[in-house]
């Protein structure tokens, strides 16, 4: 319970980090595009393995439902599904309007072994790569570390292009970042004992399941005792 952002910073003597939450889908509308911001932008954006990325709309297309006033304040937008593909194209696109000129973006993406550094990175014409670090995770999974330093100014005429640009072979590039879930779960389909080892994965999920829902319903049922018990009294 006591791992979190501020944590972070503290364990290595860093001051509490200001936190604004925010949808670089729509960057326009949180920020003032008038100037740049940042010296550098470290993330680890989300790909799709373990949660996959959201962002503000509503679930069905065509679906907008007006916010009264009174509830303006404390909102929760809708989200939908966020494609990996766009989420590292409006990546790229937010650092090369926010970075100040030779600033630096560092960001992490998965690849398996079909990537192509040369053609399936990422990129933008505001942006030159300065290097990429690749870690393998599994046999057939890794992950590049990569940084960009910003060479342009942003051109807000161009911004639909940049985006449009982001992947140099289209869908294709932009497909090996998509899915990785879906395709680390069809290679695994194919290797001996499969069915066994999802099987009992299956079970333990279920045990877990159970064992937090009795131990909501005993918490419950101490609280009502508790609370007849001080009505008694």
């Amino acid at each position: 319970q006591n791992e979190n952002i501020v944590s972070n910073f503290k364990q290595y003597g860093l001051p509490p980090p200001e936190l604004v939450r925010s949808d670089n889908a729509i960057y326009g509308r949180h920020y003032r595009n008038h100037l740049p911001l940042f010296d550098a932008i470290v993330t680890d954006p989300p790909y799709g393995i373990r949660a996959g990325a959201r962002k503000s709309g509503p679930r069905k297309d065509g679906e907008v439902r007006p916010v009264l006033d009174e509830h303006r304040y404390d909102h929760v937008a809708q989200t939908r599904p966020y494609a990996v593909s766009d989420v590292m194209a409006d990546l790229l696109n937010v650092a090369a309007r926010t970075l100040k000129m030779g600033g630096r973006l560092v960001y992490v993406i998965p690849s398996m072994l079909d990537f192509d550094e040369s053609e399936d990175l990422p990129r933008h014409e505001c942006l030159r790569s300065v290097s990429v670090c690749y870690q393998p995770l599994q046999t057939e999974l890794g992950r590049r570390t990569v940084t960009m330093e910003k060479i342009k100014e942003y051109d807000e005429s161009k911004s639909q292009s940049y985006s449009e640009n982001a992947w140099v072979n289209g869908a294709e590039s932009a497909e090996k970042v998509a899915n990785i879930r879906d395709r680390l779960l069809d290679i695994a389909k194919t290797k001996p004992g499969y069915e066994e080892k999802a099987a009992i994965r299956k079970k333990k999920r279920k045990a877990t399941k159970d064992a937090k829902k009795k131990a909501k319903r005993e918490a419950a049922t101490k609280k009502v005792e508790g609370t007849d018990l001080g009505t008694n009294q």
